[in-house]
């Protein structure tokens, strides 16, 4: 009976530590609608302490309509035994203490215990996901402005035509160069919308299914099932910011308003602080190495080749599943040199003529999540610092990418 007693007593214990260290808020309540516990996760998202909400109803935490109607949400579960928000992840407004509110993923799951019956919701914050939809709709309001302007543009032109009979050729060579620009910026709106559209539903639907199925784990114990879909969850997340971050970069560059605004900074030191935070992305059985020969110190644009570097080492990741990945860097009084290695899939010999094409993907990396932008960015950041990239892959074996730039020192 002791022995029973102590297995019970570390079993409560282990599920009390997976509940007050998951990253999602977890609140439970009675049939009354009356919280009977929270984890530290909870309360930090809401803004309380576990003291001021444990005791209160739930709908403390809602805002309008949902703060009125709750209790008629229960009576009527209650009473006709239809499910309308139990077992059915959904969004939902959660209001803050300070009152404000703000969106997240809501699972909810009834648990029978001997006596009585309870309610445990789980809560996923997703305000900064909200956020990058935001910016994604910002971003497509913009090239509307754009296309609007390019537009005003080729009216002034074809008007100027017509006053000028002596400006005829040029005026000529104008509008076709207008109506290029335009089709080709109508051309980049709809494929960045398309793809956009495509690739932002996939993570948002892996969130939203492992958000469900961590409730129901919950309630069985089964830690390591949660463990995996909270790591699916974070993948996605990270899925997302790489997506958001190669259309706000290709918005960047066709605005112009990237430069190169070279500094004098430690190379090698760039390199390992790459190498530590691509270690928590790279697969288990990968390897990042960096080696380096000649002086640290490079005179280059620091935000640009740390763009180049990252967006080539995260595809090295993306598209090897073992193996070494070996940032090489060798720095001389003219040039550096930037070499990613990889042991991955490698690249057919008919994709090689179209590899840094803006939405070009290769035929054998159809079933990897990508938007096609990321060789594309990486070969104009490379043309904006005066160097040049040259690629030798083999299917099956692997791929490196050799950069060579200019060194500003030796200027």
């Amino acid at each position: 009976m002791e022995k029973l007693r102590k297995h019970s007593f570390d079993q409560e214990s282990r599920l009390k530590a997976i509940i007050d260290n998951a990253i999602d808020g977890i609140i439970t309540i009675d049939q009354r609608g009356l919280v009977e516990t929270l984890n530290p996760a909870a309360a930090y998202i809401f803004g309380f302490t576990a003291e001021e909400v444990i005791g209160q109803n739930i709908k403390i935490l809602m805002p309008e309509p949902d703060h009125s109607r709750h209790d008629e949400y229960i009576e009527n579960y209650q009473r006709t035994g239809v499910k309308k928000i139990i077992g059915i992840g959904r969004e939902v407004l959660g209001r803050r203490k300070d009152g404000t509110t703000f969106p997240f993923l809501l699972s909810i799951s009834e648990v029978q215990l001997e006596d009585r019956i309870i309610y445990t919701g789980i809560i996923h914050d997703i305000s900064k996901l909200k956020e990058a939809e935001y910016a994604f709709r910002k971003l497509n309001i913009e090239l509307e402005e754009r296309v609007q302007q390019r537009t005003s543009e080729l009216f002034d032109a074809i008007k100027q035509l017509k006053e000028t009979n002596t400006k005829q050729k040029q005026a000529e060579a104008e509008v076709r160069k207008a109506l290029e620009k335009e089709k080709e910026l109508n051309e980049l709106k709809s494929r960045f919308v398309t793809l956009a559209s495509h690739e932002f539903r996939t993570p948002l639907s892996t969130i939203l299914s492992s958000v469900s199925l961590i409730g129901k784990y919950n309630d069985l114990g089964e830690k390591e099932k949660i463990d995996k879909h909270i790591q699916r969850i974070k993948s996605s997340v990270s899925n997302l910011t790489v997506i958001l971050n190669d259309f706000l970069s290709l918005s960047k560059l066709e605005e112009g308003i990237v430069s190169n605004h070279p500094v004098s900074f430690n190379l090698v030191q760039v390199c390992q602080e790459l190498q530590e935070e691509m270690s928590v992305a790279k697969k288990e059985s990968q390897e990042i190495h960096c080696t380096h020969s000649g002086a640290e110190m490079v005179f280059l644009d620091l935000n640009i080749t740390k763009n180049i570097l990252l967006n080539l080492l995260s595809n090295a990741i993306k598209y090897s599943e073992k193996g070494s990945i070996t940032v090489s860097t060798k720095v001389s009084d003219t040039n550096v040199i930037l070499t990613i290695t990889d042991q991955g899939m490698g690249i057919s010999e008919a994709d090689m003529p179209f590899l840094f094409s803006r939405f070009f993907r290769a035929h054998n990396v159809s079933n990897i999540q990508g938007t096609g932008l990321g060789l594309n960015i990486v070969k104009r950041y490379v043309e904006l610092l005066n160097g040049y990239i040259n690629v030798q892959s083999e299917v099956g074996k692997g791929t490196i990418f050799i950069i060579e730039i200019p060194n500003g020192h030796a200027a």
